[in-house]
């Protein structure tokens, strides 16, 4: 089977417990942190604070579009969210580890996905792990502005 990896990780200024929140918060603050142009939109289909919440991602990368209806399960509620879309064979986890005595935060995403056969699939493990890499540095800085702006008090 045909697949890849990327993952990104970061220390994050703030407490485990807001940048968790950040995540978990589908109706607000996740909504807040994806990185324009590349996520489209996203739309709440049910639930909409961690595990149970079902949502569906437009997103477009370099004119390629694709939709994916994600089912956000959390395996260690607090530290680890995931979402997956089985039909697209992609799961993506955000996990929150305290560092500095629970005053910062190391968030890691990672994603594994299912490429296509042959030589497309060949073509998306070559391109899609560093275009993946970008959104998601783009997705923490957007993180660590949510939580030390104040923009978390806001939401």
């Amino acid at each position: 089977m045909n697949q890849y990896e990327v993952s990104v990780s970061r220390i994050i200024d703030a407490p485990p417990e807001a940048v968790y929140a950040v995540f978990a918060d589908y109706h607000h603050s996740h909504n807040a942190i994806l990185p324009k142009p590349y996520f489209t939109e996203m739309i709440v289909e049910k639930g909409g604070n961690g595990a149970g919440t079902e949502i569906t991602v437009h997103m477009s990368v370099f004119g390629n579009k694709a939709t994916y209806h994600m089912v956000v399960t959390e395996p260690e509620p607090g530290h680890v969210l995931q979402e997956e879309d089985k039909a697209a064979g992609v799961i993506t986890t955000f996990t929150v580890d305290p560092v500095s005595n629970g005053q910062a935060s190391r968030v890691t995403l990672h994603t594994h996905a299912r490429t296509a056969p042959g030589v497309r699939g060949f073509i998306e493990k070559l391109i899609t792990p560093p275009i993946s890499r970008k959104i998601y540095n783009e997705e923490l800085d957007l993180v660590e502005k949510y939580v030390t702006s104040g923009e978390m008090a806001k939401a």
